[in-house]
């Protein structure tokens, strides 16, 4: 009795479908149109061929040395009968089985095994040419034309993106859920998802080297595309219940300013030569989206040289007037302070960092703003005021004198933005807009920047604004509710008092206090 009949007999038990065996993975069966595993146990490249080459005929096991696929069939000790599919991609080697009467039954048809080792989404292999009359092996084989096509979370985000959402949380012991114009709503038409089926749709999309962050870390960050549909920023994690994910969608048309409705003060900050221009605003503000605008901006404007530096790459640029190279923390570079420094060297007009996220990452970016570049970069603050305050804290004391001297004489602009719900649906920003005016650097020098507000409210004209003028002018324009804007407003009693002075009713004040 081979050591394999012990799965054809579960296999039997258990009515399954179908039975999959691949290297560095749990053996795992079909049973009721899902996967399930059988084992705890990975069976290494050698072990799984050791367990193959006890049933493959010799000729068989000859044809896998010459070609990537073979197929046969196999008698086990009860007598069923079942057909095998054996696979070599590399270093990964995968084993098929099913019933030989499901195939002629024209009932079999398997849902995508888990990637090779190698690649999250290994191509399609070519179905042969039909014939007028075809054996069980071959109808087998015509079957075969669906694996690998699409990974088993495609059909989670398609459905996401057809239903305008914003982002996927899979979740071990959850139902999937989507973030629809800013709330969560749970996906009651699924099932509830497993840690087993957690874990193998998100290994399904990991290629080697995130696979290999995750085991080390518990959680990896990385992007997936789907062609035709949509780019996502993926950061897959581990929690008290098993694997889970969040799949943040970025449209796979890049965003322009035109769309966003960017001012012009806004705009003419991608004129500059240089300069630091910073983007804030809390996580899922979108401030990603307004950096691809003015990416985009630049590339139609002007020629140049632009890097951009991100993790993961998110919005993809394509060279129009600007050659644009952009870097992957991880796969391109190990991080943005070693890219930054890099991109110094690489003759940049325009650097963007995805993320300024330590001191030493600050430092350079302050420096390469002063050094004839003009440098985006983001931060995770609320207001103007407030991210100056930011990049001075981050560096010890005996410092902070020289950075708000440099800050003082780089920055050139914030942006510090919110996401409303709109009327109807869909989300916009407001944004408040800070400029660097010699009245700002000033204030900035000497450590007045708590005057910052005045500034704004007395240069309108310069095209500065802020968050409550941003709200009030949404809630005018019949864009967001007077209730959104007042929930998203820092100074509440302000915002009362633009609603009353305008007109709008404040009854849902009732409503949240």
């Amino acid at each position: 009795m081979a050591r394999i009949d012990t799965f054809f007999k579960a296999m039997s038990d258990y009515q399954a479908a179908e039975f999959q065996l691949n290297s560095e993975a749990e053996p795992q069966f079909v049973i009721g149109g899902s996967l399930q595993s059988v084992s705890k146990q990975k069976f290494s490249r050698q072990e799984v061929m050791s367990l193959l080459s006890e049933i493959m005929p010799e000729n068989v096991r000859e044809k896998l040395m010459s070609q990537p696929t073979v197929d046969f069939s196999y008698k086990s000790p009860q007598g069923a009968e079942y057909l095998g599919k054996v696979t070599m991609q590399g270093q990964h080697l995968s084993a098929l089985f099913v019933p030989a009467a499901a195939v002629v039954t024209e009932s079999f048809d398997p849902p995508a095994p888990p990637a090779a080792a190698e690649t999250s989404r290994p191509a399609a292999p070519a179905a042969p040419a039909p014939v007028p009359a075809q054996t069980a092996s071959e109808q087998q084989e015509s079957k075969y034309a669906k694996v690998y096509r699409e990974a088993e979370i495609d059909k989670l985000l398609k459905l996401l993106v057809e239903r305008k959402g914003s982002d996927l949380h899979l979740s071990s012991g959850e139902k999937p859920i989507f973030r629809i114009d800013g709330d969560i709503r749970r996906m009651d038409e699924f099932p509830v998802t497993t840690p087993v089926a957690a874990e193998r749709m998100l290994y399904q999309i990991m290629e080697k080297r995130y696979r290999d962050d995750f085991e080390g870390d518990n959680d990896t960050d990385l992007a997936y595309e789907i062609p035709g549909v949509a780019r996502f920023r993926v950061n897959i994690f581990l929690d008290r219940k098993g694997m889970g994910g969040v799949f943040r969608v970025i449209p796979t048309k890049v965003v322009t300013v035109e769309d966003l409705n960017i001012s012009m003060a806004i705009q003419n900050l991608c004129n500059l030569n240089k300069g630091l221009v910073l983007v804030t605003g809390p996580t899922g503000s979108g401030k990603s989206t307004t950096l691809c605008a003015l990416v985009d901006l630049v590339n139609r404007s002007r020629a140049g040289h632009v890097i951009t530096l991100e993790d993961p790459i998110e919005f993809v640029h394509e060279n129009k007037k600007c050659l644009i190279n952009q870097r992957e923390v991880g796969p391109h570079t190990a991080s943005f302070k070693n890219a930054l420094r890099a991109a110094l060297r690489e003759d940049p007009n325009i650097v963007l960092v995805g993320e300024m996220r330590d001191l030493e990452t600050v430092s350079i970016a302050i420096e390469t703003a002063e050094t004839g570049h003009l440098v985006f970069g983001t931060l995770h603050t609320s207001t103007a005021a407030s991210t100056v305050d930011r990049v001075i804290e981050q560096f010890p004391a005996d410092r902070q004198e020289q950075i708000r001297i440099m800050l003082s004489e780089s920055l050139k602009g914030v942006v510090s933005q919110t996401l409303c719900k709109k009327i109807g649906g869909g989300r916009i920003a407001a944004m408040e807009v800070l400029l660097g005016i010699p009245a700002v650097s000033n204030l900035i020098r000497e450590s007045k920047t708590y005057q910052l507000p005045s500034i704004i409210q007395t240069n309108r004209k310069l095209g500065m604004v802020s968050l409550n003028e941003s709200l009030m002018e949404l809630v005018n324009l019949k864009k967001v509710e007077a209730k959104e804007a007042y929930m998203k407003a820092l100074d509440k009693t302000d915002i009362l008092n633009q609603l009353k002075r305008d007109g709008h009713s404040t009854a849902f004040l009732d409503d949240v206090k």
